[in-house]
């Protein structure tokens, strides 16, 4: 592991290159992207097919890329009971977490007895992307459903490349768990593509939520606009602050932990104890041996992870808050204070038995997080992703009155004479 002074020449360009890395999509993904997704558009299903023999090795019909009853079924008979009843129990802590989000309507009146107000609709129909490449995540599809669910939306539609044309059974189990009945066996750039136009199998959608690789994510770039999408998900990343009073094996396994989602993924650790900082490259030798995904971790970490060593604590939260990071756990003597300086970040974990893997899961808050620096800017997937807000008005003529000359005036002042005439029509103002 790297360990940067933070003091040190170039430290700046570094530390800035590692917050952006993947952020880009490169014009030549893009193009590629937009061919496949424009195809789509225009072919439909042919398009679809044809795309899904070709990356991911297995053929499609339109009687088969529905995952059937009976494939449903047989899926299930392969999960340990005591598999599902981890999902269930997720899904329970989930829910309930998610619940206090619910948003609700409300209506007021103005001084003129104007009734003025906020309806909450919930949208008919979205698409959950269900990762399944490297790794599939049954974990993924409850975070995004529960939500979904809790908020009203009517239809919901699952994708989610399979492997040798059969879904994951965990996947499967989740939806049944959270009471999604169509899963559709196609994944990648044709799989956005398919959501945000339609094709003969898979029907359109009004949003798309979900990680995915490089292809989703350009795809869901390339579709905003035909439909809603819940962010542009880079790769995965952690940053830890932490100072001496914490367990440097807790850091090191927290750091390998992130460093096994993919090669892109960054491990992060900002400390003011140069010891501590030894004591946790030290640590990280010693657990990598044993890990499973080994070769996974090691470029990731030989790529993007470093344990930077910063002036004092103070710095350390500087340089997050600016990381802005996907996870920021605080393995510090007092995380809450800590945590009131700190404005951005997708979801925090505060001390050091609370490490990031349980909000991968089990905590209740939603993994489904802004990546690349945008917690500046958005946050976590929730309820409120999957309605849309209507602003209500109800003047009567009397109310009307009390409004009409300014309303008139404003619209002369931007050269809108009929606008004004819709008023003065009604009121005889002039």
């Amino acid at each position: 592991m790297k360990i940067i002074r933070s003091d040190s020449a170039g430290f700046d360009n570094f530390f800035h290159q590692l917050r952006l890395r993947g952020a880009a999509l490169t014009p030549r993904l893009l193009a590629s992207v937009t061919k496949i997704v424009q195809d789509v558009a225009a072919r439909g299903d042919k398009s679809l097919f044809a795309y899904t023999a070709k990356f991911d090795g297995y053929k499609l019909t339109s009687a088969t890329t529905e995952v059937s009853a009976r494939e449903k079924k047989e899926a299930l008979t392969k999960v340990k009971k005591e598999d599902l009843e981890i999902i269930r129990f997720a899904f329970a802590r989930i829910k309930k977490y998610h619940r206090r989000q619910k948003m609700r309507g409300w209506t007021m009146s103005d001084a003129g007895g104007a009734q003025l107000g906020q309806k909450i609709v919930p949208l008919n129909k979205i698409g959950i992307y269900a990762p399944g490449g490297k790794a599939f995540y049954p974990s993924t599809l409850l975070m995004a459903a529960i939500p979904a669910k809790l908020a009203g939306v009517k239809e919901i539609i699952v994708v989610s490349p399979a492997k040798a044309g059969k879904i994951n059974p965990l996947v499967i189990a989740a939806a049944r768990i959270c009471g999604i009945d169509r899963i559709f066996k196609i994944g990648g750039a044709q799989a956005i593509a398919a959501l945000a136009y339609g094709t003969q199998t898979i029907p359109r959608v009004d949003k798309i939520v979900g990680p995915g690789n490089a292809y989703v994510a350009a795809a869901k770039k390339i579709v905003f606009g035909q439909v809603g999408i819940d962010m542009i998900a880079g790769p995965s990343e952690i940053l830890i602050i932490a100072d001496d009073t914490a367990d440097a094996s807790f850091v090191a396994a927290d750091m390998l932990g992130q460093a096994e989602h993919d090669e892109m993924a960054a491990s992060v650790l900002l400390t003011s104890s140069e010891n501590f900082a030894r004591r946790v490259s030290k640590e990280i030798d010693k657990q990598i041996k044993s890990a499973a995904r080994k070769k996974i971790i090691q470029t990731s970490l030989r790529k993007y992870g470093a344990i930077i060593v910063t002036n004092n604590i103070e710095q350390a939260v500087r340089l997050a808050d600016n990381f802005a990071p996907e996870h920021l756990e605080l393995m510090v003597k007092n995380p809450q204070e800590i945590l009131r300086q700190i404005s951005s970040a997708g979801s925090v974990f505060l001390g050091s038995h609370t490490p990031e893997a349980l909000g991968d899961y089990l905590a209740g808050g939603n993994h489904i997080l802004p990546t690349s620096g945008t917690a500046r800017f958005s946050s976590a997937l929730g309820v409120y992703d999957f309605v849309r807000h209507m602003s209500v008005s109800s003047f009567t003529p009397a109310a009307l009155q009390t409004l009409a000359l300014p309303t008139i005036r404003f619209a002369q002042m931007e050269g809108l004479e009929a606008h004004a005439a819709s008023v003065r029509l009604r009121t005889g103002k002039k």
